[in-house]
């Protein structure tokens, strides 16, 4: 970073979020993108604009306390931060893994500034969750939680102000139980959560959405350089949502999946993933992904994960957890004759793999727009719960489909504008950027 204000910005962060690592990489990386922005814009800078950006606008930390099957009482933390409302009420999900802290909602928050951004829908960013794993809860056990941790979030969200959504253990089971809590203390029916079941306001496609969208936006970028998912083998991590509808969109186009990950290992298949038998095991039966290999004649099943990115691939799709492709692991990518990595998860690459992407002329799609398919029909569901009205699976497909394809367009056209032609990186944080940038000069200092 050469721009003597942002090192400085960077600096006095750093010195007052001495133990936020995951924060502080997703503040540099779209800071290090925007200096070209400050040279052409120095209002930028002169308005405070760049110094208010990187503070939340609130923070909220409370505890969870919730009672076990057992009788005994356990305490969570619970975090909700409220990052830019510059352009609409605070759109991001809640993620609850044992890994939650403040810094990763931080990072989250942070980045979903510029995703809900490059929507081009009225939403600002921000991030929630806690350290509470619901794995290996039973549903009463799960039902207690959220209900405690929605006691408290309930005085700081609503239609209008913070519309939360689910992450990482937070599904259809856990939006239920939020939900009804929400509506049991304010006594009203609103749009409050998105990814809410069907039967009481959801989305269609609305589970489907951030594994199609990364298809879309990465099918945009392929066909930008003369390449195409048609016959490409392609490794995605992960089995949760994004990566079990990113295989079923990448094989509609015409790819073979041939690995999928969890949390405990990963399964290869040089056959081509059997979705119908991932798709039972993860969303009916709640199973680990070893399972896979053991129904299924020719799979391979690895304990550990990262050793996924050594199976030799034309595309990766990492939609797992942050941080999970290391420098190593991209090299073994590049090695492999892989040419494109498109981010399904937040910041699943480090600094240091995107580097080794960039040196080996890879094609890269950054997680802050290759996987904005989900909070934007979040924004469509939340249109729908505002008319009241619910439309077909097909209208929001195609919707999502235009969203992701401007927003491709969008990301190329400014890192084109602003010198950095084909860096869909730095295109995402301007274009991203200037459109809350623009927001807040608008207001003056808030």
């Amino acid at each position: 970073m050469k721009n003597e204000y942002l090192q400085d910005l960077m600096l006095r962060l750093a010195a007052r979020n001495p133990a936020q690592p995951e924060f502080l990489q997703a503040v540099h990386e779209v800071l290090e993108s925007l200096e070209p922005v400050m040279e052409a814009r120095p209002e930028f800078i002169r308005e405070g604009v760049m110094d208010c950006l990187v503070e939340p606008e609130r923070s909220i930390r409370f505890r969870v306390p919730w009672v076990d099957d057992t009788g005994r009482v356990q305490v969570n933390r619970g975090f909700r931060v409220q990052f830019n409302s510059a352009i609409g009420p605070y759109k991001g999900g809640l993620r609850f893994h044992p890994s939650v802290n403040e810094s990763i909602i931080k990072f989250l928050g942070f980045e979903q500034i510029f995703k809900n951004s490059l929507t081009g829908l009225p939403i600002g960013g921000g991030k929630g969750g806690s350290d509470f794993d619901p794995k290996g809860k039973s549903d009463a056990e799960v039902m207690r939680f959220c209900q405690s941790f929605m006691s408290e979030l309930f005085k700081h969200i609503g239609p209008d102000t913070d519309v939360p959504a689910g992450d990482i253990g937070v599904g259809g089971r856990e939006i239920g139980y939020l939900f009804g809590q929400y509506k049991r203390l304010c006594n009203e029916f609103c749009g409050v959560l998105t990814g809410k079941g069907l039967s009481y306001g959801g989305s269609l496609a609305r589970k489907e959405a951030t594994g199609y969208g990364l298809c879309y936006f990465t099918d945009n970028m392929l066909r930008a350089n003369d390449r195409s998912f048609d016959g490409a083998k392609v490794v995605i991590s992960g089995s949760g949502n994004v990566a079990i509808y990113a295989c079923e969109k990448a094989a509609q186009l015409g790819a073979k999946v041939v690995a999928m990950s969890d949390s405990t290992g990963y399964v290869y298949d040089p056959a081509g993933i059997d979705l119908d038998l991932v798709k039972r095991l993860k969303e009916v039966e709640r199973r680990r992904i070893r399972d896979y290999a053991a129904q299924r004649p020719g799979a391979q099943y690895h304990e550990g994960c990262r050793d996924i990115w050594s199976i030799p691939c034309d595309i990766a799709l990492p939609c797992a957890t942050q941080n999970e492709i290391s420098e190593e692991s991209a090299k073994l990518l590049a090695s492999n004759g892989c040419f494109a990595v498109a981010e399904g998860a937040n910041m699943p690459s480090t600094p240091e793999a995107i580097a080794v992407y960039r040196a080996a002329g890879m094609l890269f799609a950054p997680a802050k727009a290759a996987n904005a398919g989900g909070v934007a029909t979040s924004a469509l569901e939340m249109s729908q719960n505002s008319m009241r009205y619910s439309w077909s699976f097909e209208e929001v497909d195609n919707r999502l489909r235009h969203i992701m394809t401007d927003l491709y367009h969008n990301a190329a056209g400014a890192a084109e504008a602003y010198g950095m032609p084909g860096d869909l990186a730095a295109g995402a944080n301007i274009a991203g950027f200037l459109k809350v940038g623009d927001a807040m000069l608008a207001y003056g200092v808030v």
